[in-house]
């Protein structure tokens, strides 16, 4: 499967908004069944919707958390693309982070591996 920066885009659109819903049930239109998601290169993957699920429960403080994402397509090849983004999130947990986002999509445009890249100028806790 060959992908456009316009496929990326729209996947990343999707997330954040699947982020900013409330509960965890689009998760499938995003992910494959076995998708895995690392939050850092050197972390043990969660493996599989259930896993991404309790992930995504135990690190946003709710579909109404305040962020603004920006993010730019920078890279695309085959089915694969990356993607820079900055995130910043608002009170009470004020932080920033620019992160890279390594996204493959399978045949279906749903996420089969997605990994994140996390910086932040805040020191890691």
């Amino acid at each position: 499967m060959a992908l456009r920066q316009a496929d990326i885009a729209s996947w990343v659109d999707a997330y954040e908004r699947a982020w900013r819903t409330a509960g965890t049930h689009t998760l499938g239109e995003l992910f494959t069944p076995d998708a895995t998601y690392l939050m850092a290169p050197f972390e043990e993957p969660h493996r599989g919707i259930d896993a991404i699920a309790e992930l995504w429960d135990a690190e946003r403080t709710g579909h109404d958390e305040l962020f603004t994402l920006r993010y730019e397509v920078v890279a695309v090849e085959g089915d694969t693309g990356v993607v820079r983004c900055e995130v910043a999130y608002g009170a009470p947990n004020e932080r920033l982070y620019r992160d890279i986002w390594i996204v493959r999509l399978g045949e279906d445009g749903r996420c089969v591996h997605f990994e994140e890249w996390p910086f932040s100028p805040e020191p890691s806790q």
